[in-house]
């Protein structure tokens, strides 16, 4: 499979120039040699590049970074932090709707699916787009970063007022230093990760979801709906 296998038309202009490079290639046939070895890769094809085709360039509005897909059987649908309906809520995304409850007095939702916010602008990233059944991070290093490092730029580089949401030091370290040169008009908040491991330590009471949609207001933008 070539890596840029599926790009949304609206993407292309964008990641034309890195999915010609020799990484781009190495990466194509790096998927297509673990899948001939009958390895399984989540998500499977046609969902790796979901979040680039519900969500636009021209349509973003809030960009929220994860690190890899989630690497069990049936989670991973090409979308940051989320899985699909009929999958158990995973622990960081149940910490991230403990915030929302907090924050904006919503209920917990019954499933995982964020379709709902990639369709109204939220582009929900991860650095790497694939990963093997049960080995977290197997895809690092293979050439993913550098097609979703020119995502990250490319939205941080338009005129439209933007939200990063960057939670934990990955996404801190990935997104910060290119937002922070375009920061005059884009809001930047940071905390750390969801995960139980961490979200104590500030991400539940962040408050990031009700900032998100007071700027957006402030820009002339509809405020995101969280409900699922």
């Amino acid at each position: 499979m070539a890596a840029h296998e599926g790009v949304p038309p609206s993407w292309r202009p964008i990641l034309s120039d890195v999915l010609a490079t020799a990484e781009s290639r190495r990466l194509g046939g790096f998927l297509k040699a673990e899948e001939e070895a009958g390895k399984h890769i989540f998500p499977p094809r046609g969902e790796r590049l979901m979040a680039l085709a519900l969500t636009p360039p021209e349509d973003v509005r809030v960009v929220i970074l994860g690190q890899d897909p989630y690497h069990g059987a049936g989670q991973a649908h090409g979308l940051s932090f989320s899985v699909k309906e009929g999958v158990r809520i995973p622990p960081s995304l149940v910490n991230i709707f403990k915030e929302q409850q907090r924050d904006l007095n919503l209920p917990i939702p019954r499933n995982g699916n964020l379709t709902r916010w990639a369709e109204q602008g939220v582009l929900l990233l991860n650095n790497v787009l694939t990963v093997e059944e049960g080995q977290a991070g197997s895809h690092q290093n293979m050439g993913w970063e550098a097609i979703t490092d020119t995502v990250v730029a490319a939205v941080a580089a338009q005129p439209t007022p933007c939200v990063f949401l960057l939670w934990g030091s990955h996404a801190q370290k990935k997104a910060g230093r290119v937002a922070d040169l375009h920061k005059e008009h884009h809001l930047v908040l940071t905390a750390p990760h969801p995960s139980p491991l961490s979200a104590h330590r500030g991400f539940l009471g962040c408050g990031h979801f009700s900032k998100t949609n007071a700027f957006l207001e402030s820009h002339g933008s509809a405020p995101i709906d969280w409900k699922l």
